[in-house]
């Protein structure tokens, strides 16, 4: 037997040994910095580091044009992108294979010609976000490319407002972020916005640089973003950095070894470089380095060959690049491979939010398959997240809904990778006391207080970052509803307005339309969980008329035919305000709640086709009630 990496599994030599013949347990990323382009003198000129290396640069080739006023450019592990402008704006697409040296060739057209965006990308994909246009003074338009395929520029949505002046891009390889830059009226900006990479759609505020700044550089490992230098009116030698991983605002964090402008930026996970700029005295040719993860000031690395601004800076090693190495080891099977997803197949619930007593934007995961305790996975995006209930969730991402406030906010979270929570869009009404179900495409919320009960059914599409849109209506207005149910049909049980009631009711969840009538609960209910394979939906627990303090009742459907649930058995104990729920189609599971006079840490499991009490399960880190959480392999995935 041996072991591997600093995970405490214990692997078999066999294992071990064919994982190191795949080399597909960490293979490093490149350490290769190319600098392109760049004006006064107006530039083609490509020139590359070895980024661990204190030395000047080396000529790698030509652009296809001359950059008259700025270039600005994304990568991935293989190629390189450029957009330059050279003099006028341009749409014009250059591409070099970043390991090799040459000049570029021909990739395609972006959308809109212009100069001087943001760039960034991840393994697949490079993006384009705004710049100065011939229309007017900035553009607010984001592109895309396939960096497997030449060809042109596809629409990708909108940035948040128009930005010109050389915005930073910077990406962890799931977002791409675009900070600073300057107004259409040429005002600096201190804001940021970011997308999704692997979607479409509009960009979404994530916050502000601590200073307001255009004609920054920068760039970023998968942790930390880094902006530096800029013109805010005068020349800057800050330094600031940003949490990719969360939303909020810049830090300041040492200082350039002179202020300049419109420097490049480019990185591996370590270190980071800043080539060129304009600094009071003219044009240099300067070359500046930080170690990223610790604050502090530039040192010198070396030269460019020619003094200039305005070149762009990309890599083979940034953050959006992702190396193939696992992700936490509980994570994993023993064997390396990451758990799956999808239904019947996904064994991950994540739970968040609850009271304990007081607010606690904590989250957990468990390991359905498995007996055990909580796992930490990260925090939430605000702290006041009691009472939320709802929750939705596909095969690769958790929706927590809502919340406290009442909220309206939509918050995400990514199954295969730990970390913090992010901004999704809004609920079409602020709500507490919702409830979430869906199928792999879209998740579904019903019912909630806004502060008044509402019979608000609305929905999003999981893939794609924004607002929800009207579903239709419940029959009845209520709020601690219960929600589960398969692929076809999401069921809503039970709920108060303000008595409870034992209605239970069903939507058809790939149409948009009113509720209609399932039949009712085995008894007046309550503020329970949802649960579900493909064919059955079960309710747990909650609180009801007759019992006040809280009920242990367990009953079920059938989701493919109506009328009234039947008993299934009891919960190992008497809890309300339960929540958070999952199950992998197999076994269902109940986490926390509110069991007088305190809240509870209690995670239970059943066997969903079969009828019995609960069991033990393990216990949460944090003893929570009115928390939030949904899995990746529940009823409603096929």
């Amino acid at each position: 037997m041996g072991t591997i990496s600093n995970s405490n599994q214990i692997w078999k030599v066999k294992d071990a040994y064919q994982k190191t013949l795949d080399s597909a347990w960490t293979i490093t990323k490149g350490n290769r910095s190319i600098i392109g382009g760049g004006n006064d003198p107006a530039s083609n000129t490509i020139e590359f580091n070895n980024i661990p290396t204190r030395a000047n640069s080396t000529d790698f080739g030509d652009l296809t044009g001359t950059s008259g006023a700025g270039c600005y450019g994304s990568s991935n592990s293989v190629r390189g992108i450029f957009n330059c402008v050279g003099p006028g704006t341009t749409k014009t697409i250059d591409t070099i294979t970043i390991l090799t040296t040459g000049n570029a060739t021909d990739f395609g057209d972006l959308t809109v010609a212009r100069g001087n965006g943001a760039a960034y990308g991840s393994n697949t994909r490079g993006i384009f976000h705004c710049g100065n246009d011939n229309s007017s003074p900035a553009t607010n338009h984001i592109d895309y490319i396939q960096f497997a395929t030449l060809g042109n520029a596809a629409d990708f949505g909108d940035s948040t407002t128009a930005r010109r002046d050389a915005p930073v891009g910077l990406t962890n390889g799931v977002r791409g972020i675009a900070a600073g830059g300057a107004s259409p009226s040429n005002n600096p900006l201190n804001t940021m916005d970011f997308t999704t990479i692997a979607s479409i759609g509009n960009a979404t505020d994530f916050g502000d640089l601590a200073t307001v700044t255009s004609y920054a550089g920068g760039s970023s490992n998968s942790i930390r973003g880094v902006v530096a230098g800029g013109y805010t009116p005068g020349y800057s030698n800050a330094i600031q950095y940003i949490d990719l991983s969360t939303t909020g605002n810049g830090v300041d964090s040492g200082d350039l070894t002179g202020a300049r402008s419109s420097p490049s930026g480019s990185c591996n996970e370590t270190r980071m470089l800043f080539g060129g700029g304009y600094a009071p005295g003219g044009v240099i040719n300067i070359i500046d380095s930080i170690e990223i993860q610790s604050s502090g000031n530039a040192t010198d690395f070396g030269d460019i060959s020619v003094a200039r601004q305005a070149c762009a800076g990309i890599s083979n090693g940034y953050g959006g690049i992702k190396q193939d190495e696992p992700r936490a080891p509980e994570l994993y099977s023993p064997t390396g491979t990451v758990v799956p997803r999808g239904g019947g197949v996904g064994d991950i619930c994540i739970l968040g939010g609850g009271e304990n007593p007081s607010p606690d934007r904590s989250m957990e995961f468990i390991q359905m398959s498995t007996l055990g305790n909580a796992v930490s996975f990260g925090d939430l995006i605000t702290t006041p997240i009691h009472d939320v209930y709802g929750a939705a969730a596909s095969a690769e991402r958790l929706l927590i809904l809502g919340g406290s406030g009442p909220s309206n906010l939509i918050q995400y979270v990514e199954f295969d990778s730990k970390g913090n929570a992010a901004d999704f869009g809004n609920l079409t009404e602020s709500v507490r006391g919702t409830a979430g179900h869906g199928n792999d495409t879209r998740g579904i919320r019903g019912g909630g207080a806004v502060p008044s009960d509402t019979n608000v059914i609305d929905y999003v599409t999981y893939a794609t970052i924004g607002n929800a849109s009207d579903f239709g209506d419940l029959t009845v207005a209520r709020q601690q509803i219960m929600a589960s149910g398969s692929n076809t049909r999401t069921i809503f049980g039970g709920g108060a307005d303000p008595d409870y009631t034992t209605t239970i009711d069903y939507i058809t969840t790939a149409s948009t339309a009113n509720a209609i009538d399932f039949g009712d609960l085995t008894e007046d209910g309550r503020s329970g969980a949802g649960i579900s394979s493909t064919t059955r939906s079960l309710f747990a627990g909650g609180t009801n008329t007759g019992s006040p303090g809280g009920t242990n009742v367990i009953s079920y459907i059938t989701i493919a035919s109506t009328g009234n649930a039947q008993d299934f058995g009891d919960l190992t104990s008497v809890r309300q305000a339960i929540g958070a729920r999952g199950s992998n189609q197999t076994r269902g599971i109940t986490c926390g709640g509110y069991t007088s006079p305190a809240d509870s840490n209690v995670i239970d499991y059943v066997t969903i086709a079969s009828t019995g009490n609960a069991q033990d399960f393990g216990d949460l880190i944090n003893a929570r009630r009115g928390s939030a959480g949904y899995s990746n392999g529940h009823g409603g995935l096929s």
